[in-house]
């Protein structure tokens, strides 16, 4: 089986997912959960938006066409209030920001524009129609999409489903993710591992990565290096929404998770991909739930979850459309690598997104690098070099 690029890689996770995926089932919940959740529904507008035509300044309501010139002052109007009468030729209103704009005034001048004398005001500027007025329905009218089935929404989406009075909402089960770590290398967390072997971290990584994506992790035992074992352990692994195999899909003596994986008749979409780190990656599908071989290095887990197994979750779990953005940032020093292979790197983005720098890395099992950075430098197959000050894709951590 040919190695596929990165691009072609990520778009069979997508392809045969969209293609072969059934929709989860829906649940009512409250709002105060609703936040990440992906929405069964679509969400509406329940009125018009603003429901009045508004002031965004503190100022003066006035006739447009009265300005430049000195306007007597029949009241003020706050937020919260509808101001009783109407603004007449000669005319004007004291508006607080956020305030009905009265019957008559057509536009709002800044209160920094203007000089109050008694029971007047004078005002030295001219004003346009609707000047620092919101109209009624101009961010949204009654019966409005707003939020879409599909969607995750986050803070500002519960801000939108309080503003229109949904206290419940009907949003898509969220998928089971089964977990399964393998090698005989392994121990547990709370064990003290030889010099020989390691704690299961890829474990932990992988649901704490499942769960930022809107998954529920399941972790399995660690599956031991024999066929029959770790065919156990996929089989109860297939029982999940989608499957995690981290580690033995490499090509040594004792990684037996491929031929596990054929004793269950899976059928495998690719095995290997063009990118560090993470190339010996498996992704297919078994007893109509999909599965991911994930490298065994925890820099190739982590890497190899974020670019391809999170797009499958969020895929299965009800959402529509799902991105990886790769923004780019400039160099703060030279960069090389062997071209052939798109490369994943630990790196620190500075705190404006701006600039890059590449974080020391020792390989696919250098935990302490993938801590230290923030995002991911993404240097481009076909290219060996970049200069310092160069622009260059990041991925966000």
């Amino acid at each position: 089986m040919a190695a596929l690029t990165f691009a072609e890689a990520r778009e069979t996770v997508l392809r045969e997912v969209r293609r072969g995926r059934a929709m989860p089932a829906v649940e009512e919940i409250e709002l105060d959960a609703a936040a990440g959740r992906v929405l069964a529904e679509d969400i509406a507008a329940g009125r018009d938006t603003p429901a009045m035509s508004r002031s965004v300044r503190d100022g003066y309501a006035v006739r447009a066409a009265d300005v430049p010139g000195e306007l007597q002052v029949i009241g003020e109007v706050r937020a919260g209030e509808r101001f009783a009468g109407a603004v007449a030729a000669g005319q004007a209103v004291e508006i607080m920001t956020g305030a009905a704009v009265p019957e008559g005034a057509d536009a709002v001048v800044m209160v920094e524009f203007t000089r109050r004398d008694g029971g007047r005001v004078v005002i030295d500027r001219s004003a346009e129609p609707n000047q620092f007025i919101n109209p009624r329905g101009c961010e949204a009218v009654a019966g409005e999409v707003v939020l879409r089935a599909g969607e995750r929404p986050d803070y500002s989406g519960v801000a939108l489903l309080a503003a229109y009075g949904r206290l419940r909402l009907k949003v898509y089960r969220q998928p089971q993710i089964a977990i399964v770590p393998t090698g005989d290398e392994i121990v547990e967390v709370d064990e003290a591992p030889q010099d020989f072997q390691i704690r299961n971290s890829n474990a932990r990584s992988l649901a704490a990565q499942v769960r930022r994506a809107g998954g529920i992790p399941r972790v399995l035992p660690v599956a031991r290096d024999t066929v029959e074992h770790t065919r156990k352990l996929l089989e109860q692994g297939l029982q999940s929404d989608l499957l995690l195999i981290s580690g033995g899909v490499s090509a040594g003596k004792y990684d037996v998770v491929e031929e596990a994986l054929a004793r269950i008749g899976a059928e495998v979409f690719f095995d290997r991909v063009l990118i560090q780190p993470g190339q010996p990656l498996v992704f297919g599908r078994a007893r109509d739930r999909y599965f991911f071989g994930l490298p065994g290095n925890p820099s190739s887990t982590m890497v190899t979850f974020e670019i391809f197994a999170r797009a499958a979750l969020e895929l299965l779990g009800g959402q529509e459309e799902v991105a990886l953005p790769m923004p780019f940032a400039r160099l703060t020093r030279e960069f090389r690598h062997r071209p052939g292979l798109t490369r994943f790197l630990p790196a620190r983005l500075s705190a404006d997104g701006a600039e890059v720098t590449p974080v020391e890395w020792h390989g696919s099992g250098d935990i302490p690098s993938m801590a230290r950075a923030n995002a991911y430098l993404v240097a481009d197959a076909d290219r060996a070099e970049y200069l310092r000050g160069e622009w260059i894709r990041v991925l966000m951590k």
